[in-house]
This record gives C-alpha cells, structure tokens and sequence, in this order.
C-alpha cells in the first residue's frame, strides 16, 4: 500500500512540473520578444546593417531616408550606441529634428564620453536632465563620466539621485555604485 501512495505522490509532482512547465511556455509565446530576453525589437534590431544605414521594417534603410521618423532615427542611434558603433550613432542621432529631445542628449553624451570627449558628454547628460530629471539612464551615465573625470564626490551625488528614483537594486544603481566604488567607468 505504501508504494502505490508513494508512486501516487510522485506522479502528482510531476503533473504539477509538467503544468507549470506549459504555463511558463504558453506565456513566453503569447508575448513574442519579450519572453526571455527582457526587450523585444525595439530594444535590439533584428540585423545589423552597413554604414550610413539603420534597421527599419524589416530591411536595411538609409539613415537619411525620409521613411524615418525621429522615434526611428532615435531608436537607432540608441542601439548603435548601446552596441559600440558611436560615431554611427552620433552620425543618425545628428540627424534628429527635435534638439532637446533628453533621449537623443542622453545618447548623444554616451557616443562623445566612449570616443573620449567625457566633457562634452557630460554638457549633454547635463542638458537631458535639465528637460527630464527623472532620467536614471541619463543619471548613470553622467555619473560614469564623473567618475572617468575622477570626480567620484559628483558621482556619487548621482548615486543618491538614482536611489531616490529607484532604490539600491535597479540596474542603474548598481552598474554607479560598482564604478564608484572601483574608482573606473565600466562603461
């Protein structure tokens, strides 16, 4: 009798295995590209495209192209940026109309601090927080190029601004305090 209640309890385990196994796959289909890998496309373009063009439905575009609103060249200019490519990114974010848009200020900085102009970069994290403090991307990076500068008291001002926002486990938060507390820029 003992085994059968045993083996009983064993296949009811595997049931709700099994169950939770087809939950957690059902979800991950019914929410396509953001299952898994925390983005979907607008966080990463599906191919990577020559110089002087940009990811847009489906295909390689010109950066110049009218097809691109100023949401697609600063998507782009986002992902080249976040991908290394800083003069390409400089180059499509360049071509933004809006000027004071803080997203396009926040890249713009990030392209100018990785090629080594950290004190334009700064000006321009600078410039973003002045039209969205709220910003904790902006704060980060602005923080980053403190602590490039050496500028560690600033930097860790940055620190406090991205814990008022978002506490001590948000990524931002925690990428600040790793260089603050290394004395480098991680990024």
């Amino acid at each position: 009798m003992m085994v059968f209640a045993k083996s009983r309890q064993d296949r009811g385990r595997w049931r709700a295995i099994l169950s939770l196994c087809v939950l957690v796959l059902t979800l991950a289909w019914s929410v396509p590209g953001q299952a898994f890998l925390g983005g979907g496309d607008d966080d990463r373009p599906a191919k990577k495209c020559p110089s002087g063009k940009v990811w847009k439905a489906g295909k390689c575009v010109s950066q110049s192209s009218d097809a691109l609103s100023d949401e697609d060249r600063a998507r782009a200019g986002r992902q080249l940026a976040r991908d290394g490519q800083y003069q390409e990114a400089i180059a499509v974010l360049e071509t933004i109309a809006d000027k004071n848009d803080a997203r396009v200020l926040t890249y713009l900085g990030y392209s100018h601090r990785k090629l080594g102009d950290v004190d334009l970069g700064i000006s321009l994290y600078q410039k973003a927080l002045a039209i969205d403090p709220e910003n904790i991307d902006t704060r980060e990076y602005l923080g980053e190029g403190y602590v490039t500068k050496g500028q560690l008291d600033l930097a860790y001002l940055e620190l406090v601004e991205i814990e008022k926002r978002c506490g001590t486990s948000c990524e931002e938060y925690r990428a600040l305090q790793k260089a603050v507390l290394a004395g480098q820029s991680q990024y």
